[in-house]
């Protein structure tokens, strides 16, 4: 028994060993994103996978990007485990668990990507610097639309601050972002197995590589040279003066009912001290209201009472409940952004489109009864259904409430039919404590004004709010968890992008490209 137990040891060493690549890259490609923030690690994060996969077979390939996988998000959404540990009376290790689960599902995307990965370099001359991002970034859009879409950790992200580079993204977006960092990992992956592929390959030709690597230069010379045009040209001079409040409310105080005078006394009084700045518009961040708008009538009226002071437009969020559009009798609840003028009365709704899965609705939940019981307490909020456009006199605005923000498309929806002033995005941050969530989610929104050249106001309940221009400079930020408001002059952009009017072209043509290779090499030889 003793000798037994002692192979199973050295087996599962020797495991460790040989995946000891996979995992490097994992760890590599988490540490590229805040808090750790090693940005630069991209670069390179994912060259000891793609050499580990030079030789390996189908279950090797998939096994070890599987684990590369399970290190790279586990990493990168750890903080998942806060809300549901501190709020949803889950201990610790189920916790946990449940994240290793999400990053789990998460990492079969990447370890197919390693199956594809491994079978295409076999069988072609194409280098790993054209089939990698191209594979790659194929997966990472499908994981960002797959069972309602979760893009978190997409590579393109982990650039967020390098400005010059991330410029382009106008026209093909944060996947592109991602094939270039890619490419890169595959430049310096062709060099390094360039020698033993001639070796296993005396007829292989070189100017394949030769010539991707040329595209690949090429490619990156106009990324750069666009870069810098892009951040040195003028927005124009108009200008929307806006203040942002940052209440600061404890999560477990935002719903008490003890709490709701404490709660609009500390959104009233930071909302006086941005008044004396004379904005044209103030902003309360995601569900500020402690209760259910025109349903509490005291409450109501004390909000509408205090909004004819402030002499200013006001956008807060809210739940709302409201007649259901097909059956009048039924009432649904919706996660909403109310703006009201200067007179209180509300000039604008927009009902949240993108809800959060087992969050604000259980998925199928008439399929899935037997998660009734687990699912208990979860609310069911109603989905909007229109990318509806505040129009002010000081300028028109979309709004996303929440995660909205990470999902591209949904976005680039609010402008490519009619263009607008700017992007507001309202949230509440609390559930992922002083968490890398916060960073990460704020540093989403920069490439969404990129995207659109729109400026993007966020306004977070606990942090992190400030406002970002259309070129993805932070002009102003707060901290986490405190109580402030900051007032700024927005110069307000119309422009319509290429990625604003097509989207996700780039990656739809990369996409096709993979399928051609992959259709290509199965009739071949199979995957």
């Amino acid at each position: 028994i003793k000798m037994r137990k002692n192979t199973t040891i050295k087996k599962f060493i020797n495991s460790i060993v040989m995946y000891l690549p996979a995992i490097l890259s994992g760890v590599l490609l988490g540490l590229s994103f805040p808090k750790a923030d090693l940005s630069f690690l991209a670069w390179f994060s994912l060259v000891p996978l793609l050499i580990f996969l030079h030789d390996k077979d189908k279950k090797t390939s998939f096994v070890s990007g599987f684990i590369t996988g399970i290190f790279y998000f586990f990493i990168t959404i750890y903080w998942i485990y806060h809300s549901i540990n501190q709020y949803g009376n889950i201990s610790l290790f189920l916790s946990l668990l449940l994240v290793l689960l999400l990053s789990c599902y998460l990492s079969l995307y990447i370890g197919l990507f390693a199956l594809i990965y491994s079978h295409q370099t076999k069988r072609t001359t194409i280098p790993s610097m054209i089939i990698a991002p191209l594979f790659w970034c194929s997966l990472e859009y499908l994981r960002g639309c797959l069972f309602t879409g979760f893009p978190w950790s997409s590579l393109g992200y982990s650039q967020y601050n390098f400005l010059t580079l991330i410029q382009v993204s106008d026209i093909i977006g944060v996947y592109g972002i991602s094939f270039l960092v890619v490419s890169v990992n595959g430049v310096i992956t062709d060099a390094f197995l360039y020698k033993q592929r001639k070796e296993e390959r005396p007829l292989m030709q070189v100017y394949p590589t030769f010539f991707s690597l040329s595209i690949i230069i090429m490619m990156f010379l106009f990324v750069i040279i666009y870069g810098f045009i892009k951040i040195n040209s003028p927005t124009g001079d108009q200008t929307s003066k806006i203040a942002i409040i940052q209440g600061n409310i404890e999560q477990d105080k935002k719903w008490d009912f003890q709490y709701q005078t404490f709660v609009m006394d500390t959104y009233k009084e930071l909302t006086m001290q941005a008044v004396k700045d004379n904005p044209d518009l103030i902003i309360w961040p995601e569900t500020a209201l402690p209760f259910y708008y025109d349903k509490d009538k005291f409450l109501t009226e004390d909000f509408i009472n205090f909004q004819r002071q402030t002499n200013s437009y006001l956008l807060t969020g809210s739940m709302i409940i409201k007649k259901d559009k097909v059956d009048k009798k039924k009432s649904i609840y919706t996660n909403s952004a109310l703006l009201f003028d200067k007179n209180a009365k509300i000039s604008y709704i927009y009902d949240k489109i993108h809800l959060v899965p087992f969050g604000e609705y259980v998925p199928l939940r008439n399929i899935l009864f037997f998660l009734k019981k687990l699912t208990y307490g979860i609310s069911d909020y109603t989905a909007g259904d229109s990318y509806i456009k505040a129009i002010t006199p000081f300028g028109s605005f979309g709004t996303v409430i929440c995660y909205e923000i990470i999902f591209p498309d949904l976005v680039r929806k609010f402008f490519y039919k009619d263009s607008a002033d700017f992007l507001v995005n309202i949230t509440n941050d609390a559930w992922f404590g002083i968490t890398s969530g916060p960073y990460q989610h704020f540093n989403m929104a920069i490439f969404r004004a990129i995207e659109n050249r729109k400026p993007v106001i966020r306004v977070a309940n606990t942090g992190i709010s400030g406002f970002i221009d259309s070129k993805g400079r932070v002009l102003s930020r707060t901290y986490l968890f405190e109580k402030t408001y900051v007032t700024y002059n927005i110069e307000k952009d119309n422009t319509k992008t290429f990625y604003t009017k097509n989207g996700d072209l780039f990656i739809y043509f990369a996409t096709v490209t993979s399928i051609i290779l992959l259709l290509r090499k199965i009739k071949i030889g199979g995957l």
